[in-house]
């Protein structure tokens, strides 16, 4: 029997998840993030890949014919022409790119996802105002290097994570504005997601028992991977990923972009992809309370009752959807004495944000919201679904397969055509 490995490398850790032909979910393994050198990244990122790798029994090593990953979007580094990082990546909601917004806002069309202080193009160009960019040759988004990694050819993305770099994902090409730009960095060489790029490098096959033949596949962004595991495939059907932050996917028929709310659409098929990112979410929860807590104090709220506490929560100031705004202050008093209280306030707070990002991509043009399925670690707190249907209206399920790297793995073998 043939296996296919999916990848994901989120924002709480990385996880691997490894299916049949059939779909069928063999083993789940996972590299949770402790504490990371954040100076180091790279070699933290390389480290958990392997772990996690060795993680999957041999047995089924022996058998993965394709495997693909999947990293967070905006999330990246540069690279020199041996592939070795020559500088700290920037992560997905890095903020330094605001000083380059202006010289952006001359080139690029008005309203395109790059203006952006965390777009990758905005990165680059403050990455460009570095001592270390002398040394770059190429530059490559988290998924980009980590299949490097694996297959070891450079310079190779999707279209998925090469969408905030300014791919134009409709005519499948660098537009002429970008490349007016004459950037002095080599720039991914741009494949379908799903698409193999080589096989597994030999000395990685040889150490982990994989097949001589094993292909890497080209990947995707972890809330892209989120909606292919979901189970949503009609439009109106959406994905909430709950994780650190909190990311919307509504499925379109139309296309919907417009940088002044943070919303941009990925290519699926023949449909769109409409959704944007918060920076609320998880991350907030757990600075708060332990996951012990907050099962016990959500089995303890009143979801038929709506919270009177009106926050906005946030771990630092700024915001990328569906308010646009690198300065918006995190809102989280008043601050109840009962932890209960303080709680209903801030998943309230969260769901009022997931329901107005849902109003907003209609506004714009994206089909009527019919569904909503929930991937992420909030997908099993019953309470906050129940919060979150009274605020959108309309049936909150749990995704089919909540792991993002079940839809890498999908990702994986329907590139081979399976």
């Amino acid at each position: 029997m043939d296996f296919y490995l999916g990848i994901d490398f989120g924002t709480s850790g990385v996880r691997g998840v490894v299916i049949n032909h059939q779909a069928c979910t063999q083993i789940e393994v996972k590299y949770p993030w402790a504490n990371e050198d954040v100076s180091d990244l790279a070699t933290a990122w390389e480290k958990a890949l392997f772990t996690v790798v060795r993680q999957i029994p041999e047995k089924l090593r022996r058998k993965i014919q394709a495997m693909a990953i999947n990293g967070t979007s905006s999330t990246v580094l540069l690279s020199d022409a041996a592939g070795k990082p020559v500088d700290t990546p920037l992560l997905y909601n890095d903020a330094r790119g605001a000083v380059a917004l202006e010289q952006l806002r001359k080139i690029a069309p008005v309203h395109h996802n790059v203006l952006s202080a965390t777009s990758s193009l905005a990165k680059l160009l403050w990455m460009m105002q570095q001592p270390t960019f002398s040394k770059a040759k190429y530059f490559l988004h988290q998924a980009d290097w980590l299949g490097f990694l694996l297959h070891g050819h450079l310079g190779i993305s999707d279209y998925h994570n090469a969408l905030k770099l300014g791919y134009d994902v409709e005519q499948l090409k660098y537009p002429e504005w970008l490349q007016k730009l004459q950037l002095p960095i080599q720039l991914p060489t741009v494949l379908p997601p799903g698409t193999p790029i080589g096989k597994l490098r030999p000395e990685i096959a040889s150490e982990f028992n994989f097949p001589d033949n094993c292909l890497v596949c080209a990947g995707t962004t972890d809330s892209v991977a989120a909606f292919l595991a979901s189970g949503a495939k009609s439009p109106g059907e959406a994905v909430t990923s709950l994780g650190s932050t909190l990311v919307l996917k509504l499925l379109s028929s139309t296309r919907v972009e417009d940088a002044r709310y943070g919303i941009y659409s990925h290519r699926l098929g023949n449909l769109w992809l409409s959704g944007g990112a918060s920076n609320t979410g998880g991350a907030v929860l757990k600075q708060f309370f332990s996951q012990t807590e907050l099962e016990r104090f959500s089995s303890e709220i009143d979801a038929t009752k709506a919270s009177e506490l009106d926050y906005y929560p946030l771990l630092q100031p700024g915001d990328r959807f569906p308010i646009n705004d690198p300065h918006l202050p995190p809102r989280l008093t008043p601050r109840p004495d009962h932890p209960v209280e303080f709680l209903h306030g801030l998943l309230e707070s969260i769901a009022r944000i997931e329901a107005l990002g849902y109003e907003l991509l209609q506004e714009m043009g994206a089909d009527k919201l019919t569904r909503v399925y929930t991937a992420g670690g909030g997908a099993a707190n019953p309470t906050w679904s129940a919060i979150r249907e009274r605020h959108l209206k309309i049936t909150v399920i749990s995704s089919v397969n909540r792991e993002a790297a079940y839809g890498t793995a999908l990702l994986a073998m329907r590139g081979l055509g399976k």
